[in-house]
């Protein structure tokens, strides 16, 4: 496969995150701006704005989506720092795993879960790749077509 196929999972949290930080933005600025003659408004208005500051900065800096690729005969998955690239022949099927949190489950040829690193740098292994809860069911099973990579049989008989 020599062009890129690309996903880039939405990311609910963060953007609540933002809003988040810049309503309490707002709100210190309202604080402020009522009396600012008042030392409890000044006081309340700065921790109101230093508080919405940490969190919109927090949500545009530290919070990344997850992004899966396939390009130049290799699967890759990046979220942060943290990035798997996996061989394209050495993917066999993949599986999603429901959940609060959804993941992608890698196969082998032989049908036999992939283990990956950790993403917190604990010493254990995963089995799967952690998405997020916004991500679309549909829109990874769309994805995965486009990349030629086909579903795990579901069923327990062959």
């Amino acid at each position: 496969m020599s062009e890129t196929v690309r996903l880039v999972c939405p990311s609910g949290r963060k953007h609540a995150e933002l809003w988040g930080g810049y309503l309490l933005a707002a709100l210190g600025v309202v604080s402020i701006a009522v009396d600012p003659a008042h030392w409890a408004n000044v006081t309340l208005g700065v921790l109101l704005l230093l508080l919405g500051g940490g969190l919109a900065a927090h949500g545009h800096l530290f919070v990344k989506a997850p992004v899966l690729e396939v390009s130049d005969g290799e699967f890759r998955y990046r979220r942060g720092k943290y990035e798997v690239s996996v061989p394209f022949g050495d993917i066999g099927s993949y599986h999603l795993l429901p959940g609060g949190v959804r993941s992608l489950g890698l196969c082998d040829t032989a049908g036999r879960p992939k283990r990956f690193p950790s993403l917190q740098s604990r010493r254990t292994s995963r089995a799967y790749l952690p998405l997020t809860q916004s991500t679309s069911p549909a829109k990874v099973e769309a994805f995965m077509a486009m990349a030629g990579i086909p579903p795990r049989k579901r069923s327990l008989t062959s």
